[in-house]
């Protein structure tokens, strides 16, 4: 992979609409996932004793689940096709990999350097396809089910597969908030977050879709936002300098032209952006809101695009309340110089990953996991390891 890493950068470009600075950073970013995986997983599935007295012993074991279908996203493919492919191969699963129909040229080239790796042909097989080949794979007599992507579509598996009692897995993407407290730099923290909500174009499942901005620091905050994304270039993503690329599915537009509509219709103030792109492909501007409420589509849903809106609140408990207001719990994050406050907030928030003065961040060494409609069960971490095997309980008593 690092012999080829322009080559696969560009096919995930081309396929996209991903900018090929940021398609780099993912393949960059996965080689130290894949180093956490293969240092971390002898240790995480070996057997452990948990009890050992009058000769009798207790142990616990990890049993690979057999054969698990992998129905992959386009956003982050590598990422989020070898967080399952990887761990599931390493406790020695079979993986049957469907990647998703907007990044079909990556998920072949995923099996093909598996293959070229070492991993045999019967244990890991790439199934080209869009929702119909996902159904024929979820009809397979499979252990496991590991799917990402939208919740609709995690709903449908969650009721196909739910009567066969196999392990199920779901990552649905959130709606995720960060709260700016008064005592922060305005100025960086909105390059910090704008830089959370614009990456990759907002086509991030940890994109910030909401932030909430304490009154005393709001105006300030607010113009450092707006002309930091208004420098953010759209155009060629195959072009080093571009910075918003392309939306990868055309339908997206209309989400987002929806959620533009219904924002100005209740009375927010567009300050940046708001329309599609010129010329043929799907272009969206960055676009970014104040004067905003939950009353509005744009705080409520998730927009998965280059959208954003910015609300006023008068102290923590609002933010608190606003941030929790919501059926989605993927990360949340708090910008303020005081850590204990930070983290008085975000233990009260509903969402598996939080961040204190960060946003749009993952790490192999913890587990990523959703609350409410973000899904069920979770990767990455020794847990994500843990996850690809069944708990066997041993009881050994000495003749």
């Amino acid at each position: 992979m690092v012999r080829e890493l322009q080559p696969l950068a560009a096919t995930m470009t081309r396929e996209t609409g991903k900018p090929i600075a940021m398609s780099r950073n993912e393949l960059n970013g996965l080689l130290p996932r894949i180093d956490f995986f293969l240092q971390e997983t002898e240790t995480a599935i070996a057997p452990r004793g948990v009890f050992d007295e009058g000769g009798m012993r207790e142990q616990i074991a990890h049993e690979p689940l057999g054969v698990v279908a992998n129905i992959s996203a386009w956003n982050y493919p590598w990422f989020v096709g070898c967080n399952v492919i990887v761990p599931a191969l390493l406790t020695g699963n079979a993986v049957l990999y469907k990647p998703s129909e907007y990044a079909t040229l990556t998920g072949r080239e995923i099996a093909r350097l598996l293959h070229e790796a070492g991993v045999p042909r019967e244990a890991m097989a790439c199934l080209v396809g869009a929702g119909e080949v996902g159904a024929a794979l979820l009809a397979q007599p499979i252990d496991g089910v590991f799917f990402t992507g939208s919740h609709a579509t995690g709903k449908r598996i969650a009721e196909t597969v739910g009567s066969r009692f196999v392990k199920l897995q779901l990552e649905l993407g959130g709606k995720d908030p960060t709260y700016v407290c008064d005592d922060v730099d305005p100025k960086a923290a909105a390059e910090s977050l704008a830089d959370g909500a614009m990456y990759n174009t907002g086509q991030s499942c940890c994109s910030v879709e909401r932030i909430y901005v304490h009154a005393a620091i709001h105006d300030a905050f607010v113009d450092a936002f707006v002309q930091t994304v208004k420098g953010m270039r759209m155009g060629d993503p195959m072009d080093d300098g571009t910075y918003i690329g392309a939306i990868t599915r055309a339908p997206q537009l209309d989400v987002l032209q929806a959620q533009v509509k219904d924002a100005q219709a209740r009375g927010a103030t567009l300050l940046a952006g708001g329309k599609r792109g010129p010329g043929p492909g799907n272009w969206f501007e960055a676009t970014v809101f104040s004067n905003v409420d939950h009353g509005m589509e744009l705080m409520r849903e998730e927009s998965f695009g280059p959208v954003i809106g910015i609300q006023k609140v008068t102290d923590d408990d609002e933010a608190l309340r606003l941030m929790n207001d919501t059926r989605y719990g993927l990360t949340a994050g708090v910008y303020t110089r005081d850590e204990a406050r930070a983290r008085s907030i975000l233990a009260q928030v509903r969402a598996g990953s939080v961040y204190w003065n960060c946003c749009d961040r993952v790490s192999p060494r913890l587990p990523w996991s959703g609350v409410g409609d973000s899904g069920v069960g979770l990767t990455l971490s020794t847990y994500g390891i843990q996850t690809f095997t069944r708990t066997k309980a041993w009881h050994l008593r000495a003749p």
